[in-house]
């Protein structure tokens, strides 16, 4: 048995030399101190992942806004004049495939009348007629439903108390609106428009560009020409029935917008020559976004760039965080496998304890120096504390018999 023993001890001794490491004991079975430890937690995987997520959306966005810019700012640069005929017809397929064209705007047939300013003429009418109400949140709800004589006593002077802060203390609004929310609802939304031209700021000349599928541009380039807010009136009855509804009707926005004719405007598009000799600004074919803006070119590139550096920083904003998150854990997991590397370079294995052991060292314990000769085969391969834990008197080498051992003395 004891030779068994020493010939797997042996053997470790060996695999260690050859670079092998067989923990023994229970450090085969049980797992190092921290090394089940999460490196990352779910929160940090959420925040890295949304993070992650955000910022390849927001530069997606970038990027596309970011190629509208360089397409506007490669795009010729045209104003209509006698001159455009020309340059069209001589480009290829008679059409410029992105221009940026400044004219005048011109009706092509009846312009449209303003419904409240009478001789104010435009070729794209916007009547809106929207409803504002006032939502009370559903912590105020809840308050209420709980309590019945104060929330009724509110709703009867509610006038006198909007009076008495409007007069005596009007910081106190905010606290109002923290009880209420104001939500919006488009009641009507009607859009006219009729064929209209660009036509050039010089008299003299003759050329015109019809603008086709003005709707399809990005924005509508249209002013306000008239806007109205009407309150309307509450009796008692009516507080009473919107205090159990909840709701209170706070007025209606009527709106008129159109784009005026001798206004001037800049399209960004296609321009084509048809066979009949017309010129047609249009949506581009080739895909591309359509503006439509007044003003020069210049308007609608500051808003691009504007809108594109905003998403930008978005994206980085979401790469930043990502990485932060990223960092934090990396050095949480480092900071806690330092110690235990730092054990384990202070305590090396006992086999490699064991290969630094010199070449005369007990066969056994492989730590003590051989100090006796085992008799009557002559064997010397162990300490006298070795010897004396045998279990039986048999040589661990030649598992000869032992006769007597005799003391090693060595110089």
């Amino acid at each position: 048995m004891l030779g068994g023993v020493v010939r797997s001890r042996q053997a470790r001794r060996l695999t260690a030399k050859a670079g092998l490491h067989f923990p023994s004991g229970s450090a085969a079975l049980s797992p190092k101190p921290g090394t089940m430890d999460k490196h990352i937690t779910p929160g940090e995987l959420l925040c890295l992942g949304s993070s992650l997520a955000f910022s390849g959306l927001f530069y997606y966005l970038y990027r596309r806004k970011a190629r509208v810019v360089a397409r506007i700012q490669e795009a010729p640069k045209l104003q209509v004049d006698d001159n455009l005929p020309a340059l069209v017809s001589a480009a290829e397929g008679r059409c410029l495939p992105y221009v940026a064209l400044e004219g005048i705007v011109l009706p092509a047939q009846a312009a449209l009348t303003s419904h409240y300013h009478e001789g104010l003429q435009g070729v794209i009418q916007k009547l809106l007629l929207k409803e504002h109400r006032l939502i009370w949140n559903s912590l105020v709800r809840s308050c209420r439903n709980k309590a019945v004589i104060i929330p009724l006593y509110s709703a009867l002077v509610r006038l006198h108390l909007e009076s008495c802060v409007r007069f005596w203390a009007p910081q106190l609004r905010k606290a109002i609106e923290l009880i209420e929310s104001e939500s919006e609802r488009v009641l009507s939304e009607q859009i006219y428009t009729v064929p209209f031209l660009l036509a050039s700021p010089v008299p003299e000349a003759v050329t015109q560009v019809s603008v086709d599928s003005p709707l399809q541009a990005v924005c509508l380039p249209l002013e306000m020409v008239y806007e109205r807010f009407q309150q309307p009136t509450h009796s008692l009855r009516d507080l009473l029935g919107q205090y159990l509804i909840g709701e209170k009707p706070k007025g209606i926005l009527e709106t008129e917008e159109m784009l005026r004719v001798g206004a001037g405007l800049t399209g960004i598009g296609e321009l084509s020559l048809h066979p009949d000799g017309s010129l047609h600004l249009q949506p581009p074919a080739q895909g591309g976004e359509f503006f439509l803006c007044l003003g020069d070119w210049q308007t609608v590139l500051s808003e691009l760039e504007a809108t594109s550096g905003l998403w930008k920083a978005a994206a980085l904003l979401c790469a930043a965080a990502g990485l932060a998150v990223l960092l934090h854990a990396l050095c949480r997991a480092y900071r806690r496998s330092r110690p235990r590397q730092h054990q384990e370079d202070k305590e090396p294995d006992g086999e490699e304890a064991g290969d630094q052991a010199p070449e005369d060292c007990c066969v056994i314990c492989l730590s003590r120096p051989r100090e006796c000769v085992l008799l009557g085969c002559g064997h010397i391969c162990c300490c006298f504390r070795c010897f004396q834990a045998l279990p039986t008197r048999l040589c661990p080498i030649c598992r000869g018999p032992i006769d007597r051992v005799v003391p090693l003395y060595q110089v």
